[in-house]
């Protein structure tokens, strides 16, 4: 007589599912950073129009900065959403079908004639195809196909944002100065729709969708779709809303988008031009941003992976700080070192908290984060609007940026703070509380 007793085993991987030698999930990792870049294009635009814009039509600076704080504002909200789509739709789906919307709207600018219409095409158009392109995508494809190395891929995937900005700025900026900026839209739209073939061929939504298992992790079978993506969205909403972490993280995210998109990327060129210096070199200098970003960014997901976290936002922070106090006595007609020193210092930080946001994210909220970080993005693009905007209007209020940069210097500390509250999570309760 035999004993028989049942046990239960983890699924083994199909025969498919061996080991290459170079992990597929470096393959997704690398069209998810080529889409990044080819989207940053429409990034890059909107602070080369505040001067055309202005002069064409006569629209006050404030009017456009509340055109491209709807841009903002949206790209944030539609992130979380986006981020729920993406588990019941898959990712090939929804990026390739935000790229599109990016093109249709920066295409429908070229023959706007009012006011309303900008903040239609390039606020809402664009801002919600960018929402479904934002971090969260990021998140989402890291969170999917690694395990291991999960600092130094959200790095890597952050920093093609700049490099597109680094590709696309002197492009542009030649383009608005020499054929206006209708051509340097259409190129927006055109670059935009050449990222979709790649996404569709090239990206996979799940390792199990080629049989194998995540980067430095355990096959697991693909999840079925998720359903009611849009009430799961509200309802991890709901319950980080009721922990210390989630309100924290928001803080320090929106002032991060404040000091970002929200006013050097934005504003940074017209305030260069205040102070005599051509569109173009100011431009060039957002690129020079972008390449010191990269490098940066990279550099933080490599920390991120060893050491605290909510440390490193400090720092950041902190630095951040410092720099945008001493940028109102840098600016000048020419490129003199103390700016292209300001230059460097600002683009290695410039997205250096993000690897230790989303893993502060994916700490406290496990396999609600990459939703969570969708909603934190949200209030960094919510802080990015109302600076857009308000940094606008102080321009025509006060003739100059001097009151923004200062400001944001002293939100920048207050960040820094914050940042110190947060507490480490108990490993066996996600979502813990202050």
């Amino acid at each position: 007589m035999c004993d028989v007793t049942q046990t239960t085993e983890t699924p083994a991987p199909p025969a498919s599912a061996r080991t290459p030698r170079v992990h597929r999930a470096w393959s997704v990792a690398a069209v998810t950073f080529v889409t990044v870049i080819g989207a940053a294009a429409f990034a890059s635009l909107p602070g080369l129009l505040i001067d055309p814009l202005h002069e064409e039509f006569r629209w006050s600076r404030g009017t456009i900065g509340f055109a491209v704080s709807v841009n903002l504002a949206l790209y944030g909200l539609t992130a979380p959403f986006a981020a729920a789509l993406m588990d019941r739709f898959g990712i090939r789906r929804i990026v390739a079908l935000a790229l599109g919307v990016i093109a249709l709207g920066s295409l429908l600018t070229v023959w706007m004639t009012a006011a309303w219409q900008l903040v239609l095409f390039w606020g809402v158009l664009v801002g919600l195809g960018s929402g479904s392109m934002a971090l969260a995508f990021a998140a989402t494809v890291t969170n999917r196909w690694f395990v291991a190395r999960r600092g130094l891929v959200t790095g890597l995937l952050t920093a093609a944002g700049a490099s597109g900005q680094l590709v696309f700025l002197p492009l542009l900026s030649w383009l608005v100065e020499n054929h206006g900026w209708r051509p340097a839209s259409v190129t927006v739209a055109l670059s935009a729709l050449a990222v979709v073939p790649f996404v569709w061929l090239l990206l996979r939504d799940h390792p199990a969708d080629v049989g194998l298992a995540p980067y430095g992790g355990e096959y697991a079978e693909k999840p079925a779709p998720a359903v009611g993506a849009a009430r799961r969205a509200v309802t991890v909403l709901l319950k980080a809303t009721r922990t210390g972490p989630f309100w924290l993280l928001a803080g320090t995210f929106a002032i991060c988008g404040a000091t970002t998109n929200g006013l050097v990327r934005t504003h940074f060129v017209p305030a260069a031009h205040d102070h005599g210096m051509p569109v173009v070199a100011a431009a060039s200098l957002l690129a020079v941003i972008g390449v010191f970003d990269v490098v940066g960014t990279i550099a933080s997901g490599w920390f991120t992976d060893r050491f605290e976290s909510r440390r490193l936002l400090a720092v950041y922070y902190a630095l951040r700080g410092v720099s945008l106090l001493f940028l109102p006595v840098l600016l000048a007609p020419a490129v003199d070192p103390p700016i292209l020193f300001f230059i460097v210092f600002y683009g290695l930080d410039w997205v250096a908290t993000v690897p230790p946001t989303i893993a502060l994210c994916r700490e406290h909220y496990g396999e609600d984060g990459a939703i969570v970080f969708g909603w934190v993005l949200a209030s960094h693009q919510v802080g990015a609007a109302v600076i857009a905007f308000a940094a606008g209007a102080a321009r025509d209020l006060f003739g100059s940026y001097d009151v923004v940069w200062y400001t944001s210097g002293a939100l920048c500390a207050a960040a820094a703070l914050m940042a110190l509250v947060i507490r480490r999570s108990d490993p066996g309760k996600i979502g813990s509380t202050l």
